[in-house]
């Protein structure tokens, strides 16, 4: 009895520290991801798999349940707690992030994925996002200010390998997207400007010589001038899926009166926005934005209020890496990007996605608790 009494009382102090807004953001950026699951996927499933018509709504339900009590969990956690299993975990997840140029399954000429156990078509860097920030969050509150520029030197050398891993694959958006992030927090650090846009433009530069000049990148240049010149024929993806917003209008053409499911592959992951606004209306896209830029608002409004750095660094790198990945996938959907094949946090389908997401929100409620 007293057991269960304890245990009420644990979970009362948590629902009652707990930031119930951001909360509510993440839950209903989740239940809007398993309802255009269920309206945008049945189609495929019934047409090209001769299956269940819920086939991808019901996959996407379980990892999303998965990802619910992800979520609880490192929401729960104290910070020591929290801190040391995400040094655990970076290394667990930086692991198997070394094992797929090895025993990675490749898809389209690329190796992003491994086979594990029960987990088949897990993305590492998924997964090993959010512990990379909090990781790269520690070791610049390393020591004093003193040690500020080997605190630099030492972030990068953690970033470094895992940019490397993954340029390997290929996989240069997620490279950029995690350097952007860096970048991010290096700056809010209150790192010197010159060397901040010296770093800046370093990567700038290696990532155009990456482009131009190494053969295995010769994907992304082809994307590159596709984009810059319509023209070209090398668009079809982007064309269809401006096609769609297009004829989706303000309000949309209904539930499953959509067809670019059908016209283009994958189109659930990379183009779900499309999809989106062509069933729903770019009413409803626009109001998905609003949510994402509200959910900003509430963690920034919450890192203005806390006076730990370590805190305040990490938060700021989760809710940037969220935010940047967001408009780079509404950004290609829209065509004033290149092609990624960037998801969209919480709405995509996908396991590894919506997991990490899952545990990146997690990690957020844990630290923008009321304090006691």
């Amino acid at each position: 009895m007293q057991n269960r009494e304890d245990h009420f009382n644990y979970f009362y102090g948590w629902w009652k520290n707990i930031d119930k807004s951001i909360l509510l953001i993440v839950l209903s950026l989740f239940f809007l991801g398993l309802f255009f699951s269920l309206v945008s996927t049945s189609l495929i499933a019934s047409d090209k798999l001769q299956t269940n018509s819920y086939y991808f709504f019901i996959k996407h339900f379980i990892f999303v349940i998965i990802g619910l009590s992800f979520l609880f969990s490192f929401s729960i956690f104290n910070q020591n707690q929290l801190y040391n299993l995400s040094r655990i975990l970076f290394l667990i997840f930086f692991l198997l992030l070394v094992l797929v140029p090895f025993i990675g399954v490749e898809v389209k000429g690329s190796k992003r994925w491994i086979d594990i156990f029960f987990l088949p078509r897990l993305q590492p860097i998924e997964l090993l996002k959010p512990f990379l920030i909090v990781i790269i969050a520690l070791v610049l509150n390393l020591g004093t200010n003193k040690n500020k520029y080997l605190n630099y030197f030492l972030s990068l050398l953690v970033i470094s390998p895992t940019v490397l891993l993954l340029l390997i694959q290929p996989d240069l958006g997620q490279s950029i997207l995690v350097l952007l992030t860096w970048l991010i927090l290096i700056f809010i650090s209150g790192i010197n400007l010159f060397i901040f846009f010296s770093f800046f433009f370093i990567l700038i530069g290696s990532t155009s010589y990456l482009i131009f000049f190494i053969p295995k990148f010769e994907y992304i240049k082809t994307r590159i001038f596709s984009f810059l010149d319509p023209s070209s024929g090398n668009n079809y993806q982007s064309e269809k899926a401006s096609e769609a917003i297009i004829g989706g209008g303000f309000f949309g053409k209904g539930v499953g009166e959509g067809t670019l499911n059908n016209r283009i592959p994958e189109a659930h992951n990379d183009y779900i926005v499309s999809v989106i606004s062509e069933e729903f209306g770019i009413i409803i896209v626009i109001a998905i934005i609003l949510v994402f830029i509200f959910f900003a608002f509430q963690v920034i409004k919450k890192i203005s209020l806390e006076k730990d750095n370590k805190t305040r660094l990490i938060l700021m790198g989760l809710i940037s890496i969220l935010i940047l990945q967001t408009f780079v996938h509404i950004g290609v959907n829209i065509r004033i990007l290149p092609t990624t094949g960037m998801t969209l946090p919480f709405l995509s389908y996908g396991g590894s996605s919506i997991i990490s997401n899952a545990i990146l929100s997690g990690i957020i409620l844990n630290l923008t608790r009321r304090k006691v």
